[in-house]
C-alpha cells in the first residue's frame, strides 16, 4: 500500500458507525480529506468531532435527491466507499415490501446513483476508487435476508460493470468489492446478546456455534480490519484486483 492518501478525497457512506466509521478513521489517518455521510443525528456529530474529517454531510440515502444532494456537496472524489446498509430478517411470503424497497435503494440505487456521479471527475483526474462493502452473503444465501443477500450479489454485479467500464477509460480508476464475514459492529453485538438469551449460551459460545457457525475460524472481524483492506485496494498494487471480489470470509466459502 502507498504510505499515505495525502492529497486524496473519500467519500464514505453509513459513517456513523461500525465499519464506515472505521473507514472514515483510518483513511484520515492515512492522510486522506475525509467526507464522512448518514443518516442525520448524534452518531454522525459524533463522528464528525472526534475523526478529523473535512465535512460532514447528513443524508437519507433511500430518497434518490437526497442522494443527489450529497454527490453535489460532496463535488470531486477521488475515493468513494459505498458501504451504508441496513438489515432486516423474515422469510420470503412475509417480508414487507416496503422493506424490501428500503434496503435496495439504500444498498443499490444509492450506490449506483453515487457512482454514476462521481466517475466523471475521476475520469478526469486519472485516478479513482469505487470501493463496495459487500459482505459474504454476496457470494452464498442465507435464508430469511432475501432483501440483503438479494442486494449485495447486485452490488458485485455492479463493481464488476463499473471495473470494466472503467478500465476502458482509464487505468487508475478501478472498481472493488470487499466481501466480510460477521463483522463485531453494534448492530452484530446487539444480536450476539439476543442470541445468548435465546439459546441459554455464554456470548463467546454463541459467536463461535450460532453466528459464526458457517467460518472455519471462529472469530469476529474487527470494523479496523475491514478499514485496512480499504486502505490497500487505495494503494498503487490493487490495480491488478480491479472488478474482483477481496474475501474476508474467515473460510466460510472453503467448505
Amino acid at each position: 500500500m502507498d504510505d499515505n492518501l495525502q492529497g486524496r478525497r473519500a467519500l464514505v457512506t453509513g459513517a456513523a458507525s461500525g465499519i464506515g466509521r472505521a473507514v472514515a478513521t483510518h483513511l484520515a489517518e492515512l492522510g486522506g480529506e475525509v467526507i464522512v455521510s448518514d443518516l442525520p443525528g448524534a452518531a454522525l456529530d459524533l463522528v464528525a468531532k472526534e475523526i478529523p474529517v473535512s465535512l460532514a454531510i447528513p443524508a437519507d440515502l433511500s430518497v434518490g435527491d437526497e442522494v443527489a444532494a450529497l454527490a453535489g456537496e460532496a463535488g470531486a472524489v477521488d475515493i468513494l466507499v459505498n458501504n451504508a446498509g441496513l438489515q432486516h430478517v423474515s422469510p420470503i411470503e412475509a417480508f414487507p415490501v416496503e422493506r424490501w424497497d428500503l434496503i435496495l435503494a439504500v444498498m443499490i440505487t444509492a450506490p449506483f446513483l453515487l457512482t454514476r456521479a462521481l466517475l466523471p471527475a475521476m475520469y478526469e483526474r486519472q485516478w479513482g476508487r469505487v470501493i463496495n462493502i459487500a459482505s459474504v452473503h454476496g457470494l452464498v444465501a442465507s435464508p430469511y435476508k432475501v432483501a440483503y443477500v438479494t442486494a449485495k450479489h447486485g452490488l458485485l454485479g455492479m463493481t464488476k460493470t463499473t471495473a470494466l467500464e472503467a478500465a476502458a477509460r482509464c487505468p487508475d480508476v478501478t472498481a472493488h468489492a470487499i466481501c466480510p464475514s460477521y463483522v463485531r459492529t453494534p448492530l452484530v453485538e446487539g444480536q450476539i446478546a439476543e442470541q445468548s438469551t435465546v439459546h441459554h449460551l455464554p456470548e463467546e459460545e454463541v459467536v463461535a456455534e450460532v453466528l459464526l457457525a458457517s467460518n472455519a475460524v471462529k472469530r469476529l472481524i474487527e470494523p479496523v480490519e475491514v478499514a485496512q483492506a480499504v486502505a490497500w485496494l487505495c494503494g498503487s498494487m490493487a490495480w491488478t484486483m480491479t472488478g474482483g471480489v477481496l474475501g474476508m470470509d474467515a473460510g466460510w466459502l472453503a467448505h
